[in-house]
C-alpha cells in the first residue's frame, strides 16, 4: 500500500469519502465524533468537502498535451484498464485522459474501478491471474506487490525502456524482478519529515538533519511548550503494529547504515549493531519526546497531534503538507525535509517510498495497446497534468521542473530531492509473495521492541530467525 489500506482506517475512508463528494456534512460530524476526531482534523474533512474537487478550475483532463509518437493504428482493439477504487477523486481525470488516449490511437478504452482495500483488491488480482482472465489489460499495481505479480506481467523493458530512463532510478529498481520491468511508475510517494518553523525561530533552532539533532531540538521546545500546553510533544510518526510501522522502521534502520531487512540477494540482512542501535534510538522516543501512545497510532492518529498543534516534528506522507494548511494551529508554519540520518559512516537519508505504477496483463488479447497506454499515462506530459490538476507526485525528475507545476504547487517541486537521493523501497521485489509474512514479522516485532516487551537485540535475532525461516520455507 501507499500509506495505509484504507479498508483497515475508518479515518482514511471518510477522508476519501469527503473528497469524493461522496457523503454529507451531517454524515461527517456524525462519524468524525464517533471517531473520536479532533476539532482540527474534523474541520480539515468539512473544509475539503466544500472545496472543489479540482486542484485547479479547470475541466478534468484540459490540461492534457499527447505525447508525441503514440501509435494511431490501433482500431479494432482496446485497453480495459483497473485504475482507481470508488471512493478515488481521481476518476474524472482519469476518464478524461482515457477519451484523449482512444482519440489519438484509435483503440477504445474501458475504465474500471477496483477495490478500495488494497488488500481485497490484490486478492482480486490474484483470482483474475489464476483464471489466466483476459478481461483486464492493464493493472493498476501497490510499490510492493511487483514480486507478487511478475509472473503474469509483460516486460516493459521491451518496448518502454526509453520511458523508464526518465523516472527516478529507485522506482524502476523497485519494480524490476529478475531483470524484467514489472510495472511503468504512475505517481509516488514517501516519507517525509515536518517541522514547525515558527517554533524552531521561536527557539533559535535550525531543522534538524540527523537523528540525534532532532532528538534534541524535540526535548527542547516540548519542555518549553509545556508551560503553556501539557500535552505537548516533540516528535510524533507511526508506530502501530501495521505495514505503516514497517516504513517507518526501514527508514530508522537505512539511514543509520543498518541495511534493508533483505537485501537484493535475498540475504536476511536486519539483525546488525546498526539496526539495532535504531531500534534502540526509537523506543528511546517513546514517553521521551514521543506519547507513550504512539506505539498505537497511525497516519491519522499522528495528523491529529499535529494539526492540534501539539507536535514540534511529524513523519508522514506528501498528503500531510494539504492538510497542514487547512487549520489555524499550523497553517502557514510548516515545513518540510527529507527525513533526518543517523550519525555513523554510512548513514544517509531515508524516505520510505509508496505510490503506484501500472503493468500489461501477460493475459492481455491487446498486449500492444495496453503497452501503449501505460507508454501514454506514464509520460512526462500526463504526469504534469496529474500534478497540475490533482497534485498526484510524478516519478520523471523532469516534471519536478515544470512552470506549469510549479505554479499549481509550491509543495511539489520541493519534493525532487528525496526522490533522487532519500528513496528506498521495502524489500517487496525479491521477497515476492513472502513480503507480507516477512512485513509482518517485522512490524510486530518492532511493535514489541518499541512497547518494551522485547530488547532490541532480542527484537532483531527473532527477526532474523523468522524472516529466515519465511525465506526459506517459501
Amino acid at each position: 500500500m501507499s500509506r495505509y489500506d484504507s479498508s483497515s482506517s475508518p479515518v482514511a475512508r471518510l477522508v476519501a469519502e469527503s473528497l469524493a463528494g461522496q457523503v454529507s456534512r451531517r454524515d461527517i460530524l456524525r462519524r468524525g465524533a464517533a471517531l473520536g476526531l479532533a476539532a482540527p482534523v474534523l474541520g480539515l474533512v468539512l473544509s475539503a468537502r466544500g472545496r472543489s474537487v479540482w486542484a485547479q478550475d479547470v475541466a478534468p483532463g484540459s490540461t492534457i498535451v499527447v505525447p508525441q509518437g503514440l501509435r494511431t493504428d490501433l482500431q479494432g482493439q482496446s485497453v480495459t484498464a483497473i485504475l482507481a477504487d470508488s471512493t478515488d477523486p481521481n476518476g474524472p481525470f482519469i476518464e478524461a485522459a482515457m477519451k484523449k488516449f482512444s482519440e489519438v490511437t484509435g483503440a477504445t478504452t474501458n475504465f474500471i474501478r477496483g477495490e478500495t482495500s488494497a488488500t481485497n483488491r490484490l486478492q482480486a488480482y490474484r483470482q483474475q491471474f489464476a483464471a489466466q482472465s483476459s478481461d483486464i489489460d492493464v493493472y493498476q499495481i501497490d510499490v510492493i506487490w511487483p514480486g507478487v505479480v511478475a509472473a503474469h506481467a509483460i516486460d516493459l523493458n521491451e518496448k518502454l525502456s526509453d520511458l523508464a530512463k526518465q523516472h527516478f532510478e529507485a522506482i524502476i529498481e523497485n519494480n524490476t524482478v529478475a531483470g524484467s520491468l514489472v510495472g511503468m511508475p504512475w505517481f509516488t510517494d514517501a516519507g517525509l519529515f515536518y517541522y514547525r518553523t515558527d517554533l524552531l525561530e521561536k527557539y533559535g533552532l535550525q531543522p534538524p538533519t540527523t537523528w540525534g539533532e532532532l532528538g534534541q531540538a524535540a526535548k527542547t521546545i516540548q519542555d518549553g511548550e509545556r508551560a503553556a500546553a501539557p500535552d505537548f510533544v516533540g516528535f510524533v510518526w507511526q508506530g502501530n503494529a501495521y505495514e505503516g510501522l514497517t516504513c517507518n522502521g526501514l527508514e530508522w534502520q537505512v539511514s543509520s547504515g543498518g541495511g534493508t531487512i533483505v537485501d537484493g540477494d535475498g540475504n536476511v540482512t536486519v539483525n546488525n549493531p546498526q539496526a539495532i542501535a535504531a531500534f534502540a534510538m526509537a523506543r528511546g522516543w517513546v514517553g521521551n519526546i514521543s506519547p507513550e501512545g504512539v506505539t498505537t497510532y497511525d497516519e491519522p492518529q499522528s495528523m491529529n497531534v499535529w494539526t492540534a498543534g501539539n507536535a514540534a516534528f511529524m513523519r508522514n506522507w506528501p498528503y500531510a503538507f494539504a492538510g497542514s494548511q487547512e487549520v489555524p494551529a499550523v497553517a502557514g508554519k510548516v515545513g518540510v525535509s527529507p527525513l533526518p540520518k543517523g550519525d555513523g559512516p554510512d548513514a544517509r537519508n531515508a524516505d520510505t517510498l509508496g505510490g503506484w505504477q501500472l503493468m500489461v496483463s501477460r493475459y492481455s488479447k491487446f498486449p500492444d495497446a495496453g503497452v501503449e497506454f501505460v507508454k501514454y499515462m506514464c509520460s512526462p506530459e500526463l504526469q504534469t497534468s496529474f500534478a497540475v490538476e490533482r497534485s498526484m507526485l510524478p516519478t520523471i525528475a523532469a516534471v519536478y521542473d515544470s512552470p506549469d507545476v510549479a505554479a499549481a504547487s509550491e509543495f511539489i517541486p520541493r519534493l525532487k530531492e528525496v526522490f533522487q537521493g532519500g528513496a528506498v523501497a521495502r524489500p517487496s521485489s525479491v521477497t515476492g509473495d513472502l513480503y507480507p509474512e516477512v512485513s509482518q514479522v517485522y512490524f510486530q516485532t518492532l511493535n514489541q521492541i518499541l512497547t518494551g516487551s522485547v530488547s532490541p537485540e532480542e527484537g532483531a535475532a527473532t527477526m532474523e530467525e523468522d524472516i529466515k525461516s519465511i525465506m526459506e520455507e517459501g
